[in-house]
C-alpha cells in the first residue's frame, strides 16, 4: 500500500477525532451537533474509501454487459446515500430539541440546565 491508498482512511479517523474533541470540549449544544455532524461525516470518507476501485467506472450497465469494465461497489454508495439521509435527520431532530431547550430554559449551555440533573 502506497501513502495515497492510506489517505482516504487517515482523513476519515482525523474527521471523527476532530469531531470527537469539539464534543467533548463544547460549551454549546448547537457546536455539539455541528461536531456531531463532523464525526457523520467521517462515515462517508471510510464507507467511500473502502468502495473505491482504482480506474472503475460507475456501476451503470445499460451500454456495456456485465463484467466486461471494474465498477465500484454500487452497495457501499447505496450506504453513504442512506448515511446522509440518516444524518440529516438526526441533525434537524437535534436542533429542534435545542430550539424547545433554548425556549424553555434560556440557555444552551449544557452546564446551566441544572434541571436536567439526575
Amino acid at each position: 500500500m502506497s501513502g495515497l491508498d492510506v489517505l482516504p482512511y487517515a482523513v476519515a479517523g482525523w474527521l471523527f477525532l476532530a469531531g470527537c474533541y469539539g464534543l467533548a470540549t463544547s460549551r454549546n449544544l448547537i457546536q455539539a451537533v455541528g461536531c456531531l455532524a463532523v464525526c457523520q461525516s467521517a462515515t462517508y470518507v471510510l464507507l467511500l474509501a473502502v468502495g473505491y476501485r482504482k480506474g472503475a467506472t460507475a456501476p451503470v450497465f445499460s451500454d456495456v454487459t456485465p463484467g466486461s469494465r471494474p465498477v465500484v461497489d454500487p452497495v457501499v454508495q447505496a450506504l453513504v446515500l442512506t448515511d446522509v439521509v440518516i444524518g440529516a435527520t438526526v441533525t434537524a431532530l437535534l436542533l429542534c430539541l435545542i430550539v424547545q431547550i433554548a425556549k424553555r430554559h434560556r440557555t444552551v449551555d449544557p452546564d446551566e440546565l441544572r434541571e436536567l440533573r439526575g
